[in-house]
């Protein structure tokens, strides 16, 4: 799949490099079709959406990712890695970014699970990275 992007793209991903993130995983995962980042708390960071409302999943993902970590916690499986929830039209995956943050992705039924998970380790790594450098870790 090769993916066109307009030079307003370009210039907003300049200036944007968590946005520039979500595009490579978008490009490097088939079945990837929407994704965010925001705090622990589900405020919105930014998102790579269409059709999803970006706030609302934002704020479901954090209370996913709090019930997935409580749970790790409680049965003492160690820290949260992600949550991967699979629906009859595709999956909905949320990873752990550092403390204070967390990736929500969106893939529809011909996701490729075992890529994603491991695309989104450097992703992930990365996120941190620029979300500690913006303060929010």
């Amino acid at each position: 799949m090769t993916t066109v992007i307009s030079s307003e793209e370009v210039v907003i991903m300049a200036q944007n490099p968590i946005l520039t993130e979500l595009h490579l995983l978008r490009e490097q995962v088939t079945g990837v079709m929407e994704t965010a980042v925001a705090t622990v708390d589900g405020l919105l960071v930014v998102a790579d959406t269409d059709g999803a409302r970006p706030e609302v999943v934002s704020a479901l993902a954090a209370a996913t990712l709090g019930l997935g970590k409580r749970t790790g916690a409680e049965v003492g499986m160690g820290d949260l890695r992600e949550v991967v929830i699979r629906c009859r039209g595709g999956y909905i995956v949320v990873y752990a970014v550092g403390r204070m943050g967390l990736l929500a992705v969106l893939a529809d039924e011909g996701l490729d699970v075992p890529r994603l998970h491991v695309e989104s380790r450097p992703t992930v790594e990365r996120l941190d990275i620029l979300l500690t450098k913006g303060s929010l870790n």
